[in-house]
C-alpha cells in the first residue's frame, strides 16, 4: 500500500501578526475539526515557513478541498511530494475551489477600535457550523430554498454577520447600542450599492401596543437571496425580538470585561461577563434549532473556562470538549486570553 497524501496548507501572513505567532496551532486544531477526512493533523514549519500538515487516506474529494477553502487564514494548499526530508521535499500547489459569496472587501473595509478580526470571527463560525453539522452552499450551486441562518445576539457593528454572509448564510443579530446599529446599517446599504448588487435595504421602527420599542434594518441580495435583520434592543430579548424563529448557529463575541451594558439604571456596573452570559444563555440556546451549535468567545481573565462550561451547560447545551477542541485559547494582548467554546443543542 503506497503512503497516505500529505497536504501542506500555507497561512495568511496576517493570521501570525494577530494571533501572535499561534496561528499554526489554531490552524491545525480548526482543519482537524472541520476538514472531512484530515488524519495526523499538525503545525509544521518547512525552511522557515509555519504550515498546517496533514494527510488523507485517499486524494482530497470536493467536500474536504471546500472545507480547506473555507478554513479562516487559509492562503494556499499544496500537496507534499517526496521523502517528507525538507531538503527532498516537493510542494506541488494545489487548486481549492471558490467557496465566498462575497469578495473579502466586505469584511476587511471597516476599520474601528474594538473590531473582531474577521480571520478569528470565521474561524469561530466554521467551528460552530461544523459542530451543527451545516455545510453551507458553494456560490456555483442553485440558489437553495433554505441557507444556513446565523444569529449574533451581540453583533456590535456586524462582522460575524457579514463574515457568515460570505460564507453564504443568512444573518440576524440584536445589538444594543444605537451608533454601532446605525454605523452597520449604513455600510451594509452602501456596500450593496457602490458594488452595484440588486437589492433592498431598509431601516424600519419596531413598535408593540403602539410603543416604539426600537429599529429593525433588513437587507437582501436579492440576486443570491441573501438576508440580513439586525434588531436595536437588549441581547437577553433576543428571543422576543425573533419569535418563533430558529438558528441553525448562534456566533458571537462575549464583553472581553468592559463596560457591557445592564437593564438596571441604578447601582455599579458590572465589567464581568458572567451575570450578562448566565441570563442571556438560555435565552439564545432556546433559539438553536434541535441540533444547533453556539459558538462563544470570551476573556478567560474575566471567566474561567470552567465556569462558562457550567453556565453553557445550564443553558441545556452540550459542550464540545476533548482534544483540538481544548487547545483553541490565545493571547490577544496583555489584558485578554480569548478562548472559545462550541456547545451543540440537543436534537431531542
Amino acid at each position: 500500500m503506497g503512503a497516505m497524501p500529505g497536504y501542506l496548507l500555507l497561512l495568511s501572513p496576517g493570521a501570525n501578526r494577530v494571533y501572535g505567532g499561534e496561528a499554526s496551532r489554531l490552524g491545525a486544531a480548526e482543519c482537524a475539526l472541520t476538514v472531512p477526512g484530515a488524519e495526523d493533523v499538525g503545525a509544521v514549519d518547512l525552511e522557515g515557513v509555519g504550515y498546517v500538515a496533514f494527510q488523507t487516506a485517499t486524494p482530497l474529494g470536493s467536500a474536504a478541498a471546500r472545507a480547506l477553502s473555507r478554513q479562516s487564514a487559509a492562503l494556499a494548499l499544496f500537496e507534499q511530494l517526496g521523502t517528507g526530508d525538507p531538503g527532498s521535499t516537493t510542494l506541488r500547489p494545489v487548486r481549492l475551489p471558490g467557496v465566498a459569496w462575497l469578495p473579502d472587501d466586505l469584511v476587511s473595509i471597516p476599520k474601528y477600535p474594538g473590531k473582531t478580526n474577521e480571520q478569528f470571527t470565521a474561524l469561530l463560525l466554521n467551528l460552530t457550523l461544523a459542530a451543527a453539522g451545516v455545510v453551507p452552499p458553494p456560490p456555483e450551486a442553485p440558489v437553495p430554498a433554505r441557507r444556513p441562518c446565523v444569529l449574533d445576539p451581540l453583533a456590535g457593528r456586524g462582522t460575524t454577520l457579514l463574515v457568515a454572509w460570505r460564507a453564504g448564510c443568512d444573518a440576524a443579530g440584536v445589538e444594543a447600542d444605537g451608533a454601532a446599529f446605525e454605523a452597520m446599517a449604513a455600510y451594509v446599504t452602501t456596500y450593496l450599492r457602490r458594488t452595484r448588487r440588486h437589492h433592498r435595504a431598509e431601516t424600519t421602527p419596531v413598535r408593540r401596543d403602539r410603543r416604539k420599542l426600537g429599529r429593525r434594518f433588513d437587507a437582501t441580495w436579492l440576486d443570491a437571496s441573501l438576508t440580513l435583520t439586525v434588531f436595536t434592543g437588549d441581547t437577553r430579548d433576543s428571543a422576543m425580538l425573533y419569535g418563533k424563529r430558529r438558528f441553525d448557529a448562534v456566533v458571537t463575541d462575549a464583553p472581553y470585561g468592559v463596560v457591557h451594558g445592564a437593564r438596571e439604571a441604578s447601582g455599579p456596573r458590572d465589567r464581568s461577563p458572567a451575570q450578562l452570559l448566565r441570563e442571556a444563555l438560555p435565552v439564545w440556546a432556546g433559539q438553536l434549532r434541535p441540533g444547533g451549535a453556539l459558538g462563544l468567545s470570551w476573556n478567560t481573565y474575566s471567566l474561567a473556562r470552567s465556569d462558562l462550561l457550567g453556565l453553557v451547560r445550564a443553558s441545556g447545551l452540550e459542550p464540545c470538549t476533548g482534544g483540538p477542541w481544548d487547545r483553541l485559547a490565545h493571547r490577544v494582548d496583555a489584558s485578554i486570553e480569548r478562548d472559545l467554546v462550541v456547545a451543540v443543542r440537543p436534537a431531542t
